[in-house]
Parts: structure tokens; sequence; C-alpha cells
């Protein structure tokens, strides 16, 4: 995990110093808010291409099923040449030749098939719509990851920044302790306590500035959209009061859900398709009734004297035939069709079932999210405000003298330590409350 880590980070370091891996790419000249990356990845990412791609396909198959209803239509044209002895008393003689054309158009229409033409329009039409909730199912996801990854660049940027204003005040206490050491007022160990405070304050900014640079190249490549230097993102104001007490119902958000989530929706038609498969399964055994017509004519030289446009007009033919095919005994096709039909019409259900029951748990696990998200706050915040309070008066007493270098670093570790702490909650929450909002259909913006 390390190696990787260290390895997106090089990359993130070569693109800001070399600039953007493709140039033909849409570069990244201005911040990017949530929405827009949402966008860009949902126009970019290979899987809603693809997804894409399978709708029209299913649109296509819908097509051709309802055109099955018609008669079709075909024409041919046939030119055979044939050479042949004759035979007499004296033997065989020489060789002559046939010329013969033929001209044919045939149609055949199905009048009846055991419903299995309308069986099949309406699954194929099912199957578009379940292709389209399932591109939806999969475009939500995509929407949902590049939301936590896009909190987890500002939560990055926020912690480079904790740690930036960190140094600048362990500088000013350094400068301090400089010249009280030159005054004598503190031992040379003191003195080396807050060079040390600031040598490890510098670690933690470069950690935490690598830690960044990951998690920008996370969420360009979830994106699609190539390393560049260019890249930032808008810093949304969530406002003072972030925590808004919500006590979310499960039930309620799920029987919400059920009623919007594509994926429930799919399920659902998969389920009425599997139960077509068993109609149409049963329309096997029933007669398959067809009508057919056609046309012929055609050119013979056998028919001396007898002209080209003369025969071809003279020769036409037409034809009519019903047909009916009654399956008697299939060697148990018909019967084991219709059973692995009725299996799979079980498994459709099984499959809406489980479908249902992993939104209702992911549902019940982001309420539970949400006010345990709540309560860290709460409690982040309450520990911040007395890290801070400590600090502000160990930093008094530091200034006056009353307490050495040591004992004031405690508090500030302790105050850094709270703040850290703080600034994961506030996230955590924000992320929490998003995914409630997922489920019950509000759009995903900051």
């Amino acid at each position: 995990m390390k190696k990787t880590n260290i390895t997106m980070a090089l990359i993130l370091l070569l693109a800001l110093k070399f600039g953007p891996v493709n140039a033909q790419q849409t570069p990244a000249d201005s911040a990017w808010s949530l929405q827009k990356c949402i966008q860009y990845a949902l126009k970019e990412n290979i899987s809603v291409r693809k997804s894409g791609l399978v709708t029209e396909t299913n649109q296509v198959n819908a097509d051709q099923a309802k055109a099955l209803r018609y008669p079709s239509v075909n024409a041919s044209i046939g030119q055979n040449f044939g050479w042949s002895r004759s035979f007499s008393a004296g033997g065989f003689g020489s060789y002559s030749n046939s010329n013969n054309t033929n001209y044919a158009v045939n149609s055949s229409v199905t009048l009846y098939n055991g419903n299995r033409i309308q069986n099949n329009m309406k699954q194929t039409d099912l199957m578009y719509q379940a292709g389209q909730y399932d591109t939806e199912t999969t475009k939500e996801n995509i929407s949902l990851n590049i939301l936590n990854a896009y909190l987890q660049v500002l939560y990055a940027e926020e912690a480079v920044k904790n740690a930036e204003k960190q140094i600048v005040s362990t500088t000013e206490q350094l400068r301090l302790a400089d010249e009280r050491l030159q005054l004598g007022a503190i031992s040379k160990s003191d003195y080396l306590t807050v060079k040390s405070e600031l040598a490890s304050e510098k670690q933690t900014l470069a950690n935490a500035q690598s830690t960044l640079a990951i998690d920008k190249v996370a969420l360009m490549q979830l994106m699609d959209l190539p390393v560049t230097s260019s890249f930032s993102i808008v810093h949304p104001d969530f406002g003072t009061s972030i925590n808004k007490n919500q006590q979310p119902v499960a039930d309620e958000v799920y029987k919400k859900a059920l009623g919007i989530k594509p994926q429930v929706k799919s399920a659902e038609l998969n389920q009425q398709i599997a139960a077509l498969n068993v109609e149409m399964a049963k329309g096997s055994q029933m007669p398959l009734v067809s009508l057919s017509g056609g046309l012929s004519t055609g050119y013979s030289n056998a028919y001396t004297g007898i002209g080209y446009g003369s025969q071809v007009g003279n020769r036409i033919t037409p034809t009519l035939g019903l047909s009916v095919s009654i399956p008697i005994y299939q060697n148990k096709e018909l019967r084991s069709k219709i059973s692995i039909a009725q299996i799979g019409t079980k498994t459709a259900e099984l499959s809406t079932l489980d479908t249902r029951n992993q939104l209702r748990k992911s549902i019940e696990q982001a309420c539970v999210d949400v006010t345990s998200a709540e309560q860290q706050f709460e409690a982040s915040l309450d520990g911040f405000d007395a890290a801070t309070e400590s600090y502000n008066v160990a930093d008094e007493k530091l200034k006056q003298g009353v307490i050495n270098s040591v004992d004031f670093l405690i508090q500030k570790t302790s105050l850094i330590t709270a703040e850290s702490k703080l600034l994961q909650a506030k996230y955590n929450l924000i992320f929490s409350y998003k995914t409630l909002d997922f489920y019950t259909g509000a759009s995903l913006t900051l």
C-alpha cells in the first residue's frame, strides 16, 4: 500500500513539473465543482459508455421483435446450363445443350405460434427498460464514488493548511525561544525541544502534502481525467452549523428508496422478463400456423419457337399454402425448457428480494452512520474547544515564563490532535449526510 501511495504521489509531482500527460484532453484550467467532476466522469467513464451501447443493442432487439409480426419476402433468380448426349441404335450422338432460367418471389407470415411473437416483443421491450435502469445504477455508483473522493481532497487540503499554520506558529515560538536562550531565560534543552517540534511539524506537512497529491490522483483517475498540474477543486462554504441533528428513520428512507432506486426497478423488470420466458416456453407446445405464397416463372430453350419474353410472361405460376406444425414428442425438450424457465423465474424473484435486502441494509447502515457521525462531531467539537482553551492558557504561561517548553508542547500536541479529530469528524458527517441524500433521491451537490 505504501509503495502504491508513493507511486501515485510521484505521478502527480511529475505532472506538476512537466504538465498534463495528454495535452489533447480537456485542461483543468479552472476549479472543478463536485457537479462538474460528476458530469465529466459520467461522460468519460468506460462502464457508462459500454452500458449505453448495451441499451442501444436492446433497442435494436426490441425493434427486431416487433418486425417479426410482418411477412418476410424473398426473391430468387436461377440460371442453369446442361449438356447431354442422345442415344439411338447407332450409339451415342453429339452433345446438345439446355438453358433454363427461373424467377421466383416467395413470402411467408406466421399466423399463430402460441403467442411467442407477442411475448418476445414484451420481453425485449422490458430488457430495453431494464438496461436503462442498469445504466442509471452505474451512474449513481460512480457519482457516489466521486463524492467520496472529492471530500477526501477537501479534507486533505484542510489538513495541509492546518499543518502550515502550525509551522508558522512554531517558527515564531522558536524565534522567541532563541531570544530567551540568548538571555539565559531558558535552558538549551528547552530550545532544542521547540526546534525538534518544528522539524516534526515539517514532516507532518510533508506527509499531508503527499496525501493530498495521492487523493487528487485518485479523484482524477475516477473521473478518467489525465493527471494535470492545473487541477483544483471548488471549496464550498459548509457554514458553521454543520450538524443538522437529523434523526433518520431507516424504514421511511427505505420505502422512499424502493420507488426511485434504479437497481430495484431493474430487478423487478428482470422478474417480469423471466415470467415471459415461461410463457414463451409453454408456447412452444402449441401448433405453429403459417401462411406462405409466391410467384414463379422461367425460360427454357426446350420450348422451341417460343421467345424468352413470351415464356416468362405466360409461365407465371402462383402458389398459396397454409401449413400447421403440431409438436407431438420432442424427447422432453419442450418440458425441459418450461422447467428451466420456471426455475429462472424463482431465481429472478430471489434476485429481486436480494436487491431489496441489500438496499435496506445499506440504508440502515447509512442511518446509523448519520447518528454516529453527529455524535462524533459534537464530541470532537467539544474536545477541540477544550483543547483550544487549554492551549491559550499554556501559551500565555509560556510567554510569562511560568511553564517550560515541554509542558507547552504537550498542550499544543493535544490541540493538534483535537483539531485533526474535528476535521475528520466534519467530513465524515458531511459524507454521511450526502449518502443519506443519495438514498432519498436528492442530487449530490455541496
